[in-house]
């Protein structure tokens, strides 16, 4: 065999969000784009605020001399200043710029943590529904994945759920606000209880268990909701997140991860990070990205025009008899499937051209993810192929 057992049974298993889109790929060949409707991939088609792109222009006419040069592994100064002083504002607490670590999105940041902090066998929890490529990340630092469901009529934290999975090689917990696939908040109570029981087990026997806190849709959030930060809730916690989504860059992959200032063991774990960051292979997160976001802190996409999709597609699909928890914020819809069988769902949507990833993607069987950061008009042309789709399968279409 060219390539090693794990791998090969890993590519097997691996995400249904890129079989879905190269599926997508090939229907659109076969029968035109504006015949295919494509839900599947999280991948904005908006384009960066105007900001980015006068910050841009001006680096290229005004280059900076050695900007496309190494610099601190940590990334450059200004840019965790620029960082930490954003965290600063939204926690309430004072972040100092060394808590700051540029990365290569939020999928490097992950790889950082889960480096710096796991030893051979010990656990993490990740909370379904969830992201698939996080087992992927904790099997790559030889970590043990241990799922734990949400509630499954409202995906929020079963705080309770958490509590009894945990183990003497429990290491750390993912969680990820506004979520995918669900799109919902976890509110600052579950999150202050979470940080509780953590604190409860570190101060009875020394057991320090670490909050991961994905984060690349927190500027994502709807209806005046606000995204609680984690810092003043959890002790032990790490934000990790990337500028993907918020100003849509996902194919700059910038990011950043930064550690807790509560934290007693913030300095070690930064040393630690640092270095992981380093052989890893990323060594530092991109030169010119880093100059670009720095003053960008406070910018983001229009939330409003989310919005304004995600409500035409709740409301249209509510009507035709799916059934689904309304998202707080980022740009998924989690959709109970009206089939027994979430795969066979999503085979059958495909019969009308409809795209969608199943919710085995997830670790969630019988339900369904539609992303909708797409042009709405795609989102309006699909309705009849929606409507059809429904009427097949014995809803009210």
């Amino acid at each position: 065999m060219a390539i090693s057992m794990k791998i090969a049974s890993q590519i097997s298993k691996s995400s249904w969000i890129r079989k879905m889109f190269e599926e997508g790929e090939r229907l659109r060949q076969e029968f035109g784009a504006d015949k295919i409707y494509d839900f599947t991939l999280g991948n904005p088609d908006v384009e960066p605020p105007e900001s980015f792109s006068r910050e841009l222009l001006e680096l290229a006419q005004n280059p900076l001399p050695g900007m496309h040069r190494y610099m601190n592994n940590a990334g450059y100064g200004e840019t965790r200043s620029a960082v930490a002083a954003k965290i600063s504002k939204d926690s309430g607490l004072k972040v100092p710029a060394d808590n700051i670590i540029m990365t290569c999105g939020a999928g490097g940041a992950l790889n950082v943590v889960l480096k710096t902090i796991l030893n051979p066998g010990e656990e993490v929890i990740i909370l379904a529904p969830f992201f698939v490529e996080y087992k992927f990340y904790i099997d790559n630092h030889g970590g043990v994945p241990v799922e734990v469901w949400t509630n499954r009529d409202t995906f929020q934290l079963d705080i309770d759920a958490i509590e009894k999975a945990i183990t003497t090689k429990t290491r750390a917990i993912i969680i990820c606000s506004p979520n995918n696939p669900t799109g919902v908040i976890y509110p600052a109570e579950s999150l202050n209880r979470l940080g509780d029981v953590l604190k409860q087990i570190h101060e009875k026997n020394g057991h320090l268990i670490y909050v991961i806190s994905d984060e690349p849709y927190a500027r994502i959030a709807f209806d005046g909701q606000h995204v609680p930060n984690i810092f003043p809730l959890v002790e032990s916690s790490i934000i990790v997140t990337s500028h993907s989504k918020d100003l849509a860059l996902p194919g700059e992959r910038i990011g950043y991860l930064a550690a807790n200032p509560r934290m007693a063991t913030a300095g070690q774990f930064m040393e630690g990070a640092v270095f992981s960051n380093r052989v890893l292979g990323f060594v530092n997160a991109p030169a010119l990205m880093q100059r670009l976001v720095t003053k960008l802190q406070h910018e983001s996409v229009d939330i409003a025009a989310y919005q304004a999709k995600r409500d035409l597609l709740v409301n249209e699909l509510s009507g035709m008899g799916f059934s689904m928890v309304k998202p707080d914020g980022a740009f998924y819809i989690f959709p109970k499937s009206p089939l027994a069988d979430d795969v066979e769902f999503v085979k059958l949507a495909q019969k009308h051209h409809i795209l969608l990833v199943p919710g085995a993607g997830f670790g969630a069987p019988g339900f369904f993810r539609i992303a909708y950061c797409f042009d709405i008009g795609m989102i309006e042309r699909s309705l009849p192929a929606w409507r059809a789709l429904a009427k097949e399968i014995g809803l009210k279409g």
